[in-house]
């Protein structure tokens, strides 16, 4: 069976969802965690998903980013049902259509700054001159030889989060972006994801605590042990 091809570029008013997940289903043993759910993101579209520690946040995320795989269900990337793809179509269309903000960081100890956010471009064949000035852009300008070892936890955050947007990616997933970020630090960093989204046409996916991260999004979704429904704002102002 051929294979979708994943280079191809769409007109803009044609684009397909960005994320589609129907049904998805995930269950360890004989503890079920997600329940039928159902996500829908157009291109641009910001989302943050919220809901009580335990209930699947990062699991539904996972299961996105291709990290675990669901019990049922059918999930499109781009239009793409990745369940139809073999395992090397799957890793390509991952790598060249996701950006992932892991909450441990995941930096690779022995590359610089400068080389752990080229990461993305190098694997994708893309210039190499967007490493630097995305280290700029989240406030590291003249740090592109440091090492992670050298940085904070925020700042470590900021080139997470820096590596995860590099490439354009058509979806970004974000587990907790502004965890390790103070106040103001996080609201440039949430006005620098919603400015890149934009920009790219992505969409993106956020799961948090905070509601402040929360409100920064198109979206509110609360994650129950049901499923996904509609947040009031109000409710996010009284939190």
């Amino acid at each position: 069976m051929s294979q979708p091809d994943l280079l191809s570029e769409r007109p803009t008013d044609r684009l397909p969802a960005a994320l589609e997940c129907r049904q998805l289903r995930k269950a360890y043993g004989s503890r079920t965690v997600l329940r039928g759910i159902d996500l829908r993101l157009g291109a641009g579209e910001y989302v943050a998903i919220m809901g009580e520690s335990g209930v699947g946040k990062s699991t539904l995320l996972n299961l996105i980013a291709g990290l675990d795989a669901a019990e049922g269900g059918d999930l499109l990337i781009d239009g793409i049902a990745v369940d139809a793809l073999d395992d090397a179509a799957a890793t390509l269309l991952r790598r060249r259509k996701l950006g992932f903000i892991f909450q441990a960081f995941h930096l690779l100890p022995d590359l610089s700054l400068l080389q752990n956010v080229a990461l993305p471009l190098l694997l994708n064949g893309l210039p190499m001159a967007r490493a630097g000035e995305m280290l700029a852009a989240v406030g590291l300008a003249g740090r592109e030889d440091d090492f992670p070892r050298q940085l904070s936890g925020g700042e470590m955050q900021r080139v997470a989060i820096a590596r995860a947007l590099v490439h354009r990616p058509r979806l970004l997933l974000a587990d907790e972006p502004t965890g390790n970020l103070d106040p103001e630090t996080a609201d440039e960093i949430l006005g620098l994801l919603k400015s890149e989204i934009r920009a790219s046409g992505a969409a993106a996916v956020i799961v948090t605590h905070s509601p402040v991260a929360a409100a920064s999004a198109d979206r509110v979704l609360l994650l129950t042990r049901d499923g996904l429904r509609e947040r009031e704002r109000q409710a996010l102002r009284e939190a």
